[in-house]
């Protein structure tokens, strides 16, 4: 198995940054793509960004310009740098990683979540 430990979420005022940070351990082999979804109230998870191995990156279209994804394979971790946080940002923001353990079976993981909220 594989764990994911998120951190960072918190409260921000509008216009205001956030970093978050997500760490794997347990069965790691390898780390093929790591990102972050958020999920609002009432909505479906929705993909923020995530980056592959080879650093090619994806981001959500209403995060691109604001939100910058990295990743330090060496940690096996990921951080998502959120700039301009706006009223329609707030959610729960989850890792995800999709990798491989060390027996060579492809393992999808999900951390439990951090909260973002973004008010005056």
């Amino acid at each position: 198995q594989v764990q994911l430990v998120e951190s960072g979420g918190g409260l921000v005022q509008p216009g205001g940054t956030l970093r978050l940070s997500c760490a794997a351990s347990g069965n790691v082999f390898t780390i093929k793509t790591m990102g972050w979804y958020r999920q609002a109230p009432g909505k479906q998870r929705e993909l923020v960004a995530h980056i592959t191995s080879d650093n090619e990156t994806q981001y959500g279209d209403s995060v691109k310009g604001r939100f910058t994804i990295s990743r330090d394979s060496a940690k096996n971790a990921v951080y998502l740098q959120m700039n301009r946080l706006a009223p329609a940002d707030p959610a729960v923001y989850y890792c995800h990683a999709v990798g491989r353990t060390s027996d060579l079976a492809i393992a999808v993981s999900w951390g439990e979540g951090t909260p973002v909220t973004v008010s005056s």
